[in-house]
């Protein structure tokens, strides 16, 4: 068994993706090797080593080539290579790359030069800054192949471990998702700029000017499920307000979506904010392909190249390290699941702008245009059942029930829907599912409906106090009075009246891409767009003033 047959080179398009790829095996545990400059004659005994796999540049590969004859291979026989260790050998280009990774000190490092970054990022021009987003629009329509080349490893790896058709789906970049990321991308761009902007002055006694100015917040922390194009519209929003962002991607926990990847770097990007990137593994190659592509468009406008980074580690060290740069990171932005969002709130130093989980209620008033609810709760159940603004609970006043349960009831059963109700709703309908206590504050992100009958708004709102988080209800009804009790007395992010609601979404209530929901009510409440990826400072003019 010679070296040629040992070992198997893998190319990468940049020398970004090479290190990335490379940590994140590190980080797993599997032994590596360095392949340095002077390693003719370091490893003598490399024809021992099996299961070679060598991560390579493009513009690299002939060097490492050349090492990789530089070194005695000689040749072994069958067993006697089976028996030798599996390892993986690492090039690096032109200097050494680290065995092990101190984690601490690369996360740190990172932080600081994301502040860095960050009051550079601030003073960009808006021209710069939508020029740098428009760009990784054009990119990825022109190397749109190569990225879904690079999808496709990840689908395939994927479907080899069995994951299910849901999980599959939202891992693929189909041309519609590209479709999509290209045109969230130019969306972003068009967005007003908020930073410098001035949202009030009032002039005091003294004669002294004071007004309020938009800043970015500065580092944003983002650790999120990987879902690549979120990556991208996120920093374009952080970079269009001045701020410098780290993002994370916890590769064990999330459910892997490629396009969050571009959305998440577009809202960082737009709001001005540097960002570091962490790829998970699920969604390995295709994070790498969009990352080295929004470096590429930094390059070209000459935007620090903090302004993009990559956490080479899926190591759970690397988040909890991330959560204690108190001193460099601003904000932590958590977006994925209940069991990801708790794990930051409880390890983090720095502020965390978070929501658990969404969910959300109907309620169908007496009186109300039952045709209308019909509509409305189809499309908050059915439309995409595995999203946080799909309702989980229907609520219907007992003057309503008899009427509107039936009806509504068979088009759901159409629909695969599972029907989980309360004693009065299954006097209605016996074929429905008695409904248990948990199933009153769960949140099903499937074809699952949790169903009450209340004698009347009073219970509703009293049912959505006990078990609702904060995240989205809504109200079907024809009366005025109980529309404006509802909007007044239901503590969510968005309230509703005769609408689904599916439409707590940034780009649906017109704030272009959105960050995410935040249910903890500081700085912002529900969906955050551009603006909310902002703060504001006094500025005050005067002309010798002093205090007296």
């Amino acid at each position: 068994m010679n070296l040629d047959e040992a070992v198997v080179i893998e190319k990468f398009s940049s020398r970004m993706e090479a290190d990335i790829a490379a940590g994140l095996l590190e980080s797993e545990g599997i032994e590596t090797l360095v392949l340095a400059d002077d390693a003719g004659g370091t490893y003598p005994m490399l024809q021992f080593i099996r299961g070679v796999r060598l991560m390579v540049a493009a513009e690299d590969e002939a060097q490492a080539r050349q090492i990789l004859k530089a070194m005695e291979t000689g040749e072994v026989s069958e067993s006697e290579w089976q028996s030798g260790a599996e390892a993986t050998i690492i090039p690096f280009h032109k200097k050494t790359l680290e065995q092990s990774m101190d984690i601490p000190q690369v996360i740190q490092q990172m932080a600081q030069e994301a502040k860095i970054a960050a009051r550079k990022l601030g003073a960009l021009s808006r021209g710069v800054k939508d020029k740098v987003i428009l760009r990784v629009a054009e990119l990825l329509n022109e190397q749109k192949t190569r990225i879904q080349e690079e999808n496709r490893r990840d689908v395939a790896a994927a479907q080899e471990q069995g994951m299910p058709a849901a999980f599959i789906d939202r891992l693929t970049l189909s041309d519609k998702v590209m479709a999509s990321m290209i045109k969230g991308l130019q969306e972003v761009a068009a967005l007003p700029d908020p930073v410098g902007a001035v949202t009030g002055m009032w002039v005091r006694p003294n004669g002294l000017r004071v007004g309020r100015q938009r800043i970015p917040l500065g580092v944003i922390g983002f650790i999120y499920e990987s879902r690549p194009n979120v990556t991208v519209d996120a920093a374009a929003l952080c970079f269009k307000s001045g701020n410098a962002v780290i993002l994370k991607v916890i590769g064990f926990i999330y459910e892997s979506r490629p396009n969050v990847t571009v959305d998440a770097a577009a809202l960082c990007f737009k709001s001005g904010n540097a960002v570091i990137l962490k790829g998970g593994k699920e969604a390995l190659h295709s994070n790498l392909a969009l990352a080295a592509l929004m470096q590429e468009a930094l390059a070209e406008a000459q935007v620090p190249a903090a302004a993009v980074q990559v956490i080479p580690s899926v190591a759970r060290e690397a988040t909890l390290e991330l959560l204690k740069q108190d001193e460099l990171v601003d904000l932590i932005i958590p977006r994925g699941g209940e069991g990801l969002i708790r794990f930051v709130a409880e390890h983090s130093r720095i502020p965390v702008l978070k929501h658990y989980k969404g969910v959300c209620h109907i309620f169908v008033d007496e009186g109300a245009e039952l045709d209308l609810a019909e509509t409305v709760c189809f499309n908050a159940k059915v439309q995409r059942p595995g999203v946080c603004n799909a309702m989980e609970t229907l609520l219907v006043h007992e003057a309503a029930a008899r009427e509107f349960i039936p009806r509504m009831f068979k088009r759901f059963r159409e629909a695969g829907v599972e029907l989980r109700g309360c004693p009065r709703t299954r006097e209605i309908d016996p074929e429905t599912v008695p409904a248990q206590e948990d199933d009153w504050g769960a949140e099903f992100l499937d074809l699952i409906l949790a169903v009450k009958i209340v004698p009347d708004l009073d219970a509703a709102l009293a049912h959505i106090a006990q078990y609702g988080s904060n995240h989205t209800e809504a109200i079907i009804t024809r009366d005025y009075d109980r529309s404006q009790r509802f909007l007044k007395e239901v503590d969510s992010s968005v309230v509703l009246v005769n609408a689904s609601t599916r439409f707590n979404d940034g780009g649906e209530l017109g704030l272009g891409a959105e960050i995410g929901i935040n249910t903890s009510k500081l700085h912002a409440f529900g969906p955050m767009g551009l603006e909310e990826l902002t703060t504001t400072k006094f500025i005050v003019y005067g002309n010798g003033q002093i205090r007296t």
